[in-house]
């Protein structure tokens, strides 16, 4: 073949395997078959399918159309089979990848992708990280100098990725030679010109490095989104679980001052604690209809109620029935409910009421939690943090926590004044039911629940 023919075949060919691995990874199923730790049996054949069965089109590919040998990448596919999936894998999907060049006679290249499946596999098994056949370079020379630099402190015999170039080349530099003795028992690219040679090789190692390259950037994808969807359920458990001894401290002092004199309430007391700790820790849902989140605000304020007496601290509700159904953030109310009661009505002699309203408007829930006490700056209101007595879940927290959940479409005002009391209103997006939350919250929702 002729030399100029040769280079642009291989040109094409660095371009069909970047464009096939790039076609594939876009699979969430392929996904989910290639970036698996451990693979049972079925895991493994649906791999060999995915990539074996789209590469021996194009050895098929080559058989209709003499002069388009770029397709056929079986070699280096066979390889890449074996390192991602053991012997097995690579033997098998090997064997699928020769069946169309066996049809056409050419019987040797059976079990010559046999052995090099096989070869792959092994090499696999001898990795002493499964990171390193991800990270591999198909230059030789950036693998030598880590090797250089690992050996340093602590030297090494043995380099992963220097072996697996070496295995690279050595496979090649067999099938060249069972090419050279049974040239129509098999295909293979080649050129009596070194120089030509040398780049055939080279194309190999890099078919093989680019395919792992793209691959592992979607796998590096994929685990910062995963690191950041743990990220956000700790902080999203963080906000909902945080207890603060004094809240504790507080209720217990209320309930042991009423043992003796009203054991009733005492025990009606006690009760409520008890549900709001059973929420508090049990519960994994990041969201939940309104209608239960006031009743959790319920056995809240009956607890400060008692504490601050029921003639200093008056609760109203103006409740729209159809906003009751709507999805929100699970303990989305209580800090603002206890900020009203720390800020704005602890100080003030008299008491004071704190009003709760809810309506639906424009396919917005609108919530509202007012006071009318002592006011504050809603600058200051931010600055100090408050959750269930003390240090936890604050308003710049819930201001946080409204964007991280809903991005731009929530919204939470602060209107507050000197001595006339503080305005809590927030603007969120309409959630029906679980399969009304955005896919992303539904599974930071469901992760909290596993």
């Amino acid at each position: 073949m002729e030399q100029r023919l040769i280079l642009v075949n291989l040109l094409i060919k660095l371009g069909v395997a970047a464009a096939v691995a790039s076609v594939l990874v876009r699979s969430v199923e392929f996904k989910s078959l290639l970036f698996r730790e451990s693979r049972a049996l079925k895991h493994r054949i649906y791999l060999i399918l995915w990539i074996g069965v789209p590469m021996a089109l194009g050895v098929w590919v080559r058989f209709i159309q003499t002069s388009f040998l770029a397709g056929d990448l079986s070699f280096e596919t066979t390889v890449l089979l074996g390192v991602i999936g053991g012997r097995f894998t690579g033997m098998v999907g090997g064997a699928v990848l020769a069946l169309p060049a066996l049809l056409h006679g050419e019987w040797a290249t059976l079990p010559f992708n046999l052995l090099v499946g096989f070869v792959a596999g092994q090499l696999r098994t001898l990795t002493p990280d499964r990171e390193d056949i991800w990270s591999f370079s198909p230059f030789i020379d950036l693998s030598i100098y880590r090797m250089i630099r690992r050996n340093l402190p602590t030297p090494r015999l043995f380099d992963w990725q220097t072996m697996f170039f070496v295995t690279i080349v050595a496979l090649r530099f067999v099938q060249t030679e069972i090419s050279r003795f049974l040239p129509s028992a098999t295909f293979s690219l080649e050129s009596p010109n070194l120089w030509v040679e040398a780049l055939i090789y080279a194309t190999s190692v890099t078919v093989i490095g680019i395919e792992l390259k793209i691959w592992n950037s979607v796998r590096i994808q994929i685990k910062l989104e995963e690191q950041e969807r743990l990220l956000l359920q700790s902080r999203m458990e963080a906000l909902q679980n945080q207890i603060n001894p004094h809240f504790l401290f507080n209720t217990l002092n209320s309930v042991s001052s009423l043992v003796r004199f009203d054991p009733d309430t005492a025990r009606e007391l006690i009760i409520k604690l008890a549900t709001i700790l059973r929420r508090l820790l049990s519960s994994g849902d990041a969201f939940v209809p309104l209608r239960e989140e006031l009743e959790f605000i319920d056995n809240y304020l009956d607890i400060e109620v008692v504490r601050f007496g029921r003639d200093k601290l008056r609760v109203m509700k103006e409740l729209e029935p159809a906003s009751l159904d709507v999805m929100v953030p699970s303990m989305l109310l209580q800090p603002l409910v206890e900020n009203s009661i720390k800020h704005g009505l602890s100080s003030k002699i008299e008491g004071g009421s704190i009003f709760l309203r809810s309506r639906l408007t424009d396919s917005q829930l609108i919530i509202e939690v007012e006071d009318d006490g002592v006011g504050m700056g809603a600058a200051n209101l931010l600055e100090k943090p408050s959750g269930l007595g003390g240090t936890g879940i604050g308003m710049a927290n819930v201001a946080e926590r409204l964007k991280v959940l809903y991005g731009d479409t929530a919204r939470m005002t602060i209107d507050s004044h000197e001595g006339k009391g503080t305005l809590i209103r927030l603007r969120l997006p309409v959630l029906q039911s679980e399969g009304s939350i955005p896919a992303a919250l539904y599974e930071e929702r469901s992760s909290t629940r596993r």
